[in-house]
């Protein structure tokens, strides 16, 4: 019989946090930096090398992957997904970071629950709704949904 390793979630000493942040445990965040006025929900995993600015709250389940920048006043729903890998080789790149991409959302920027994001920039002033799939820069502010997203009004 085998014996797995086992981890515990946690907030590593290597995270940068600002004035009044709540963080609901358990979540796994590490080698990030995270701004003022920040509420992060249970279940969540943000890796190294993000940056969360000030005013943002962050829903439960969701995952914020490596490269990506989330701009001030941004809400992001449960479930949200963020992905840095484009399978670009049709494989996942592994350890080979130099094949993973940005990700940077703008400022007063709302993700729906269970949305993913592929490395993409995402302007100031965007809704994009729940179960959405960005697969596209969006440059315009508006409401985005579906799948792909695109623009449902301005």
């Amino acid at each position: 019989m085998f014996k797995p390793q086992l981890f515990i979630a946690q907030i590593k000493e290597d995270v940068v946090i600002g004035e009044n942040v709540k963080i609901v445990q358990p979540v796994n965040i590490y080698g990030c930096t995270i701004g003022n006025n920040v509420s992060i929900g249970p279940f969540v995993e943000i890796q190294q090398n993000v940056v969360i600015g000030n005013t943002c709250k962050i829903q439960s389940h969701s995952f914020i992957c490596e490269l990506v920048t989330i701009g001030n006043d941004c809400f992001i729903g449960h479930g949200v997904m963020f992905t840095n890998d484009l399978f670009a080789d049709g494989k996942p790149a592994g350890g080979d970071k130099t094949k993973w991409k940005k990700t940077i959302v703008g400022n007063n920027v709302s993700i729906g629950s269970n949305a993913t994001i592929l490395p993409v920039t995402i302007c100031n002033d965007v809704v994009i709704g729940a179960g959405a799939v960005v697969t596209k820069d969006i440059i315009e502010p508006g409401i985005y949904a579906g799948n792909p997203a695109t623009l449902l009004r301005k």
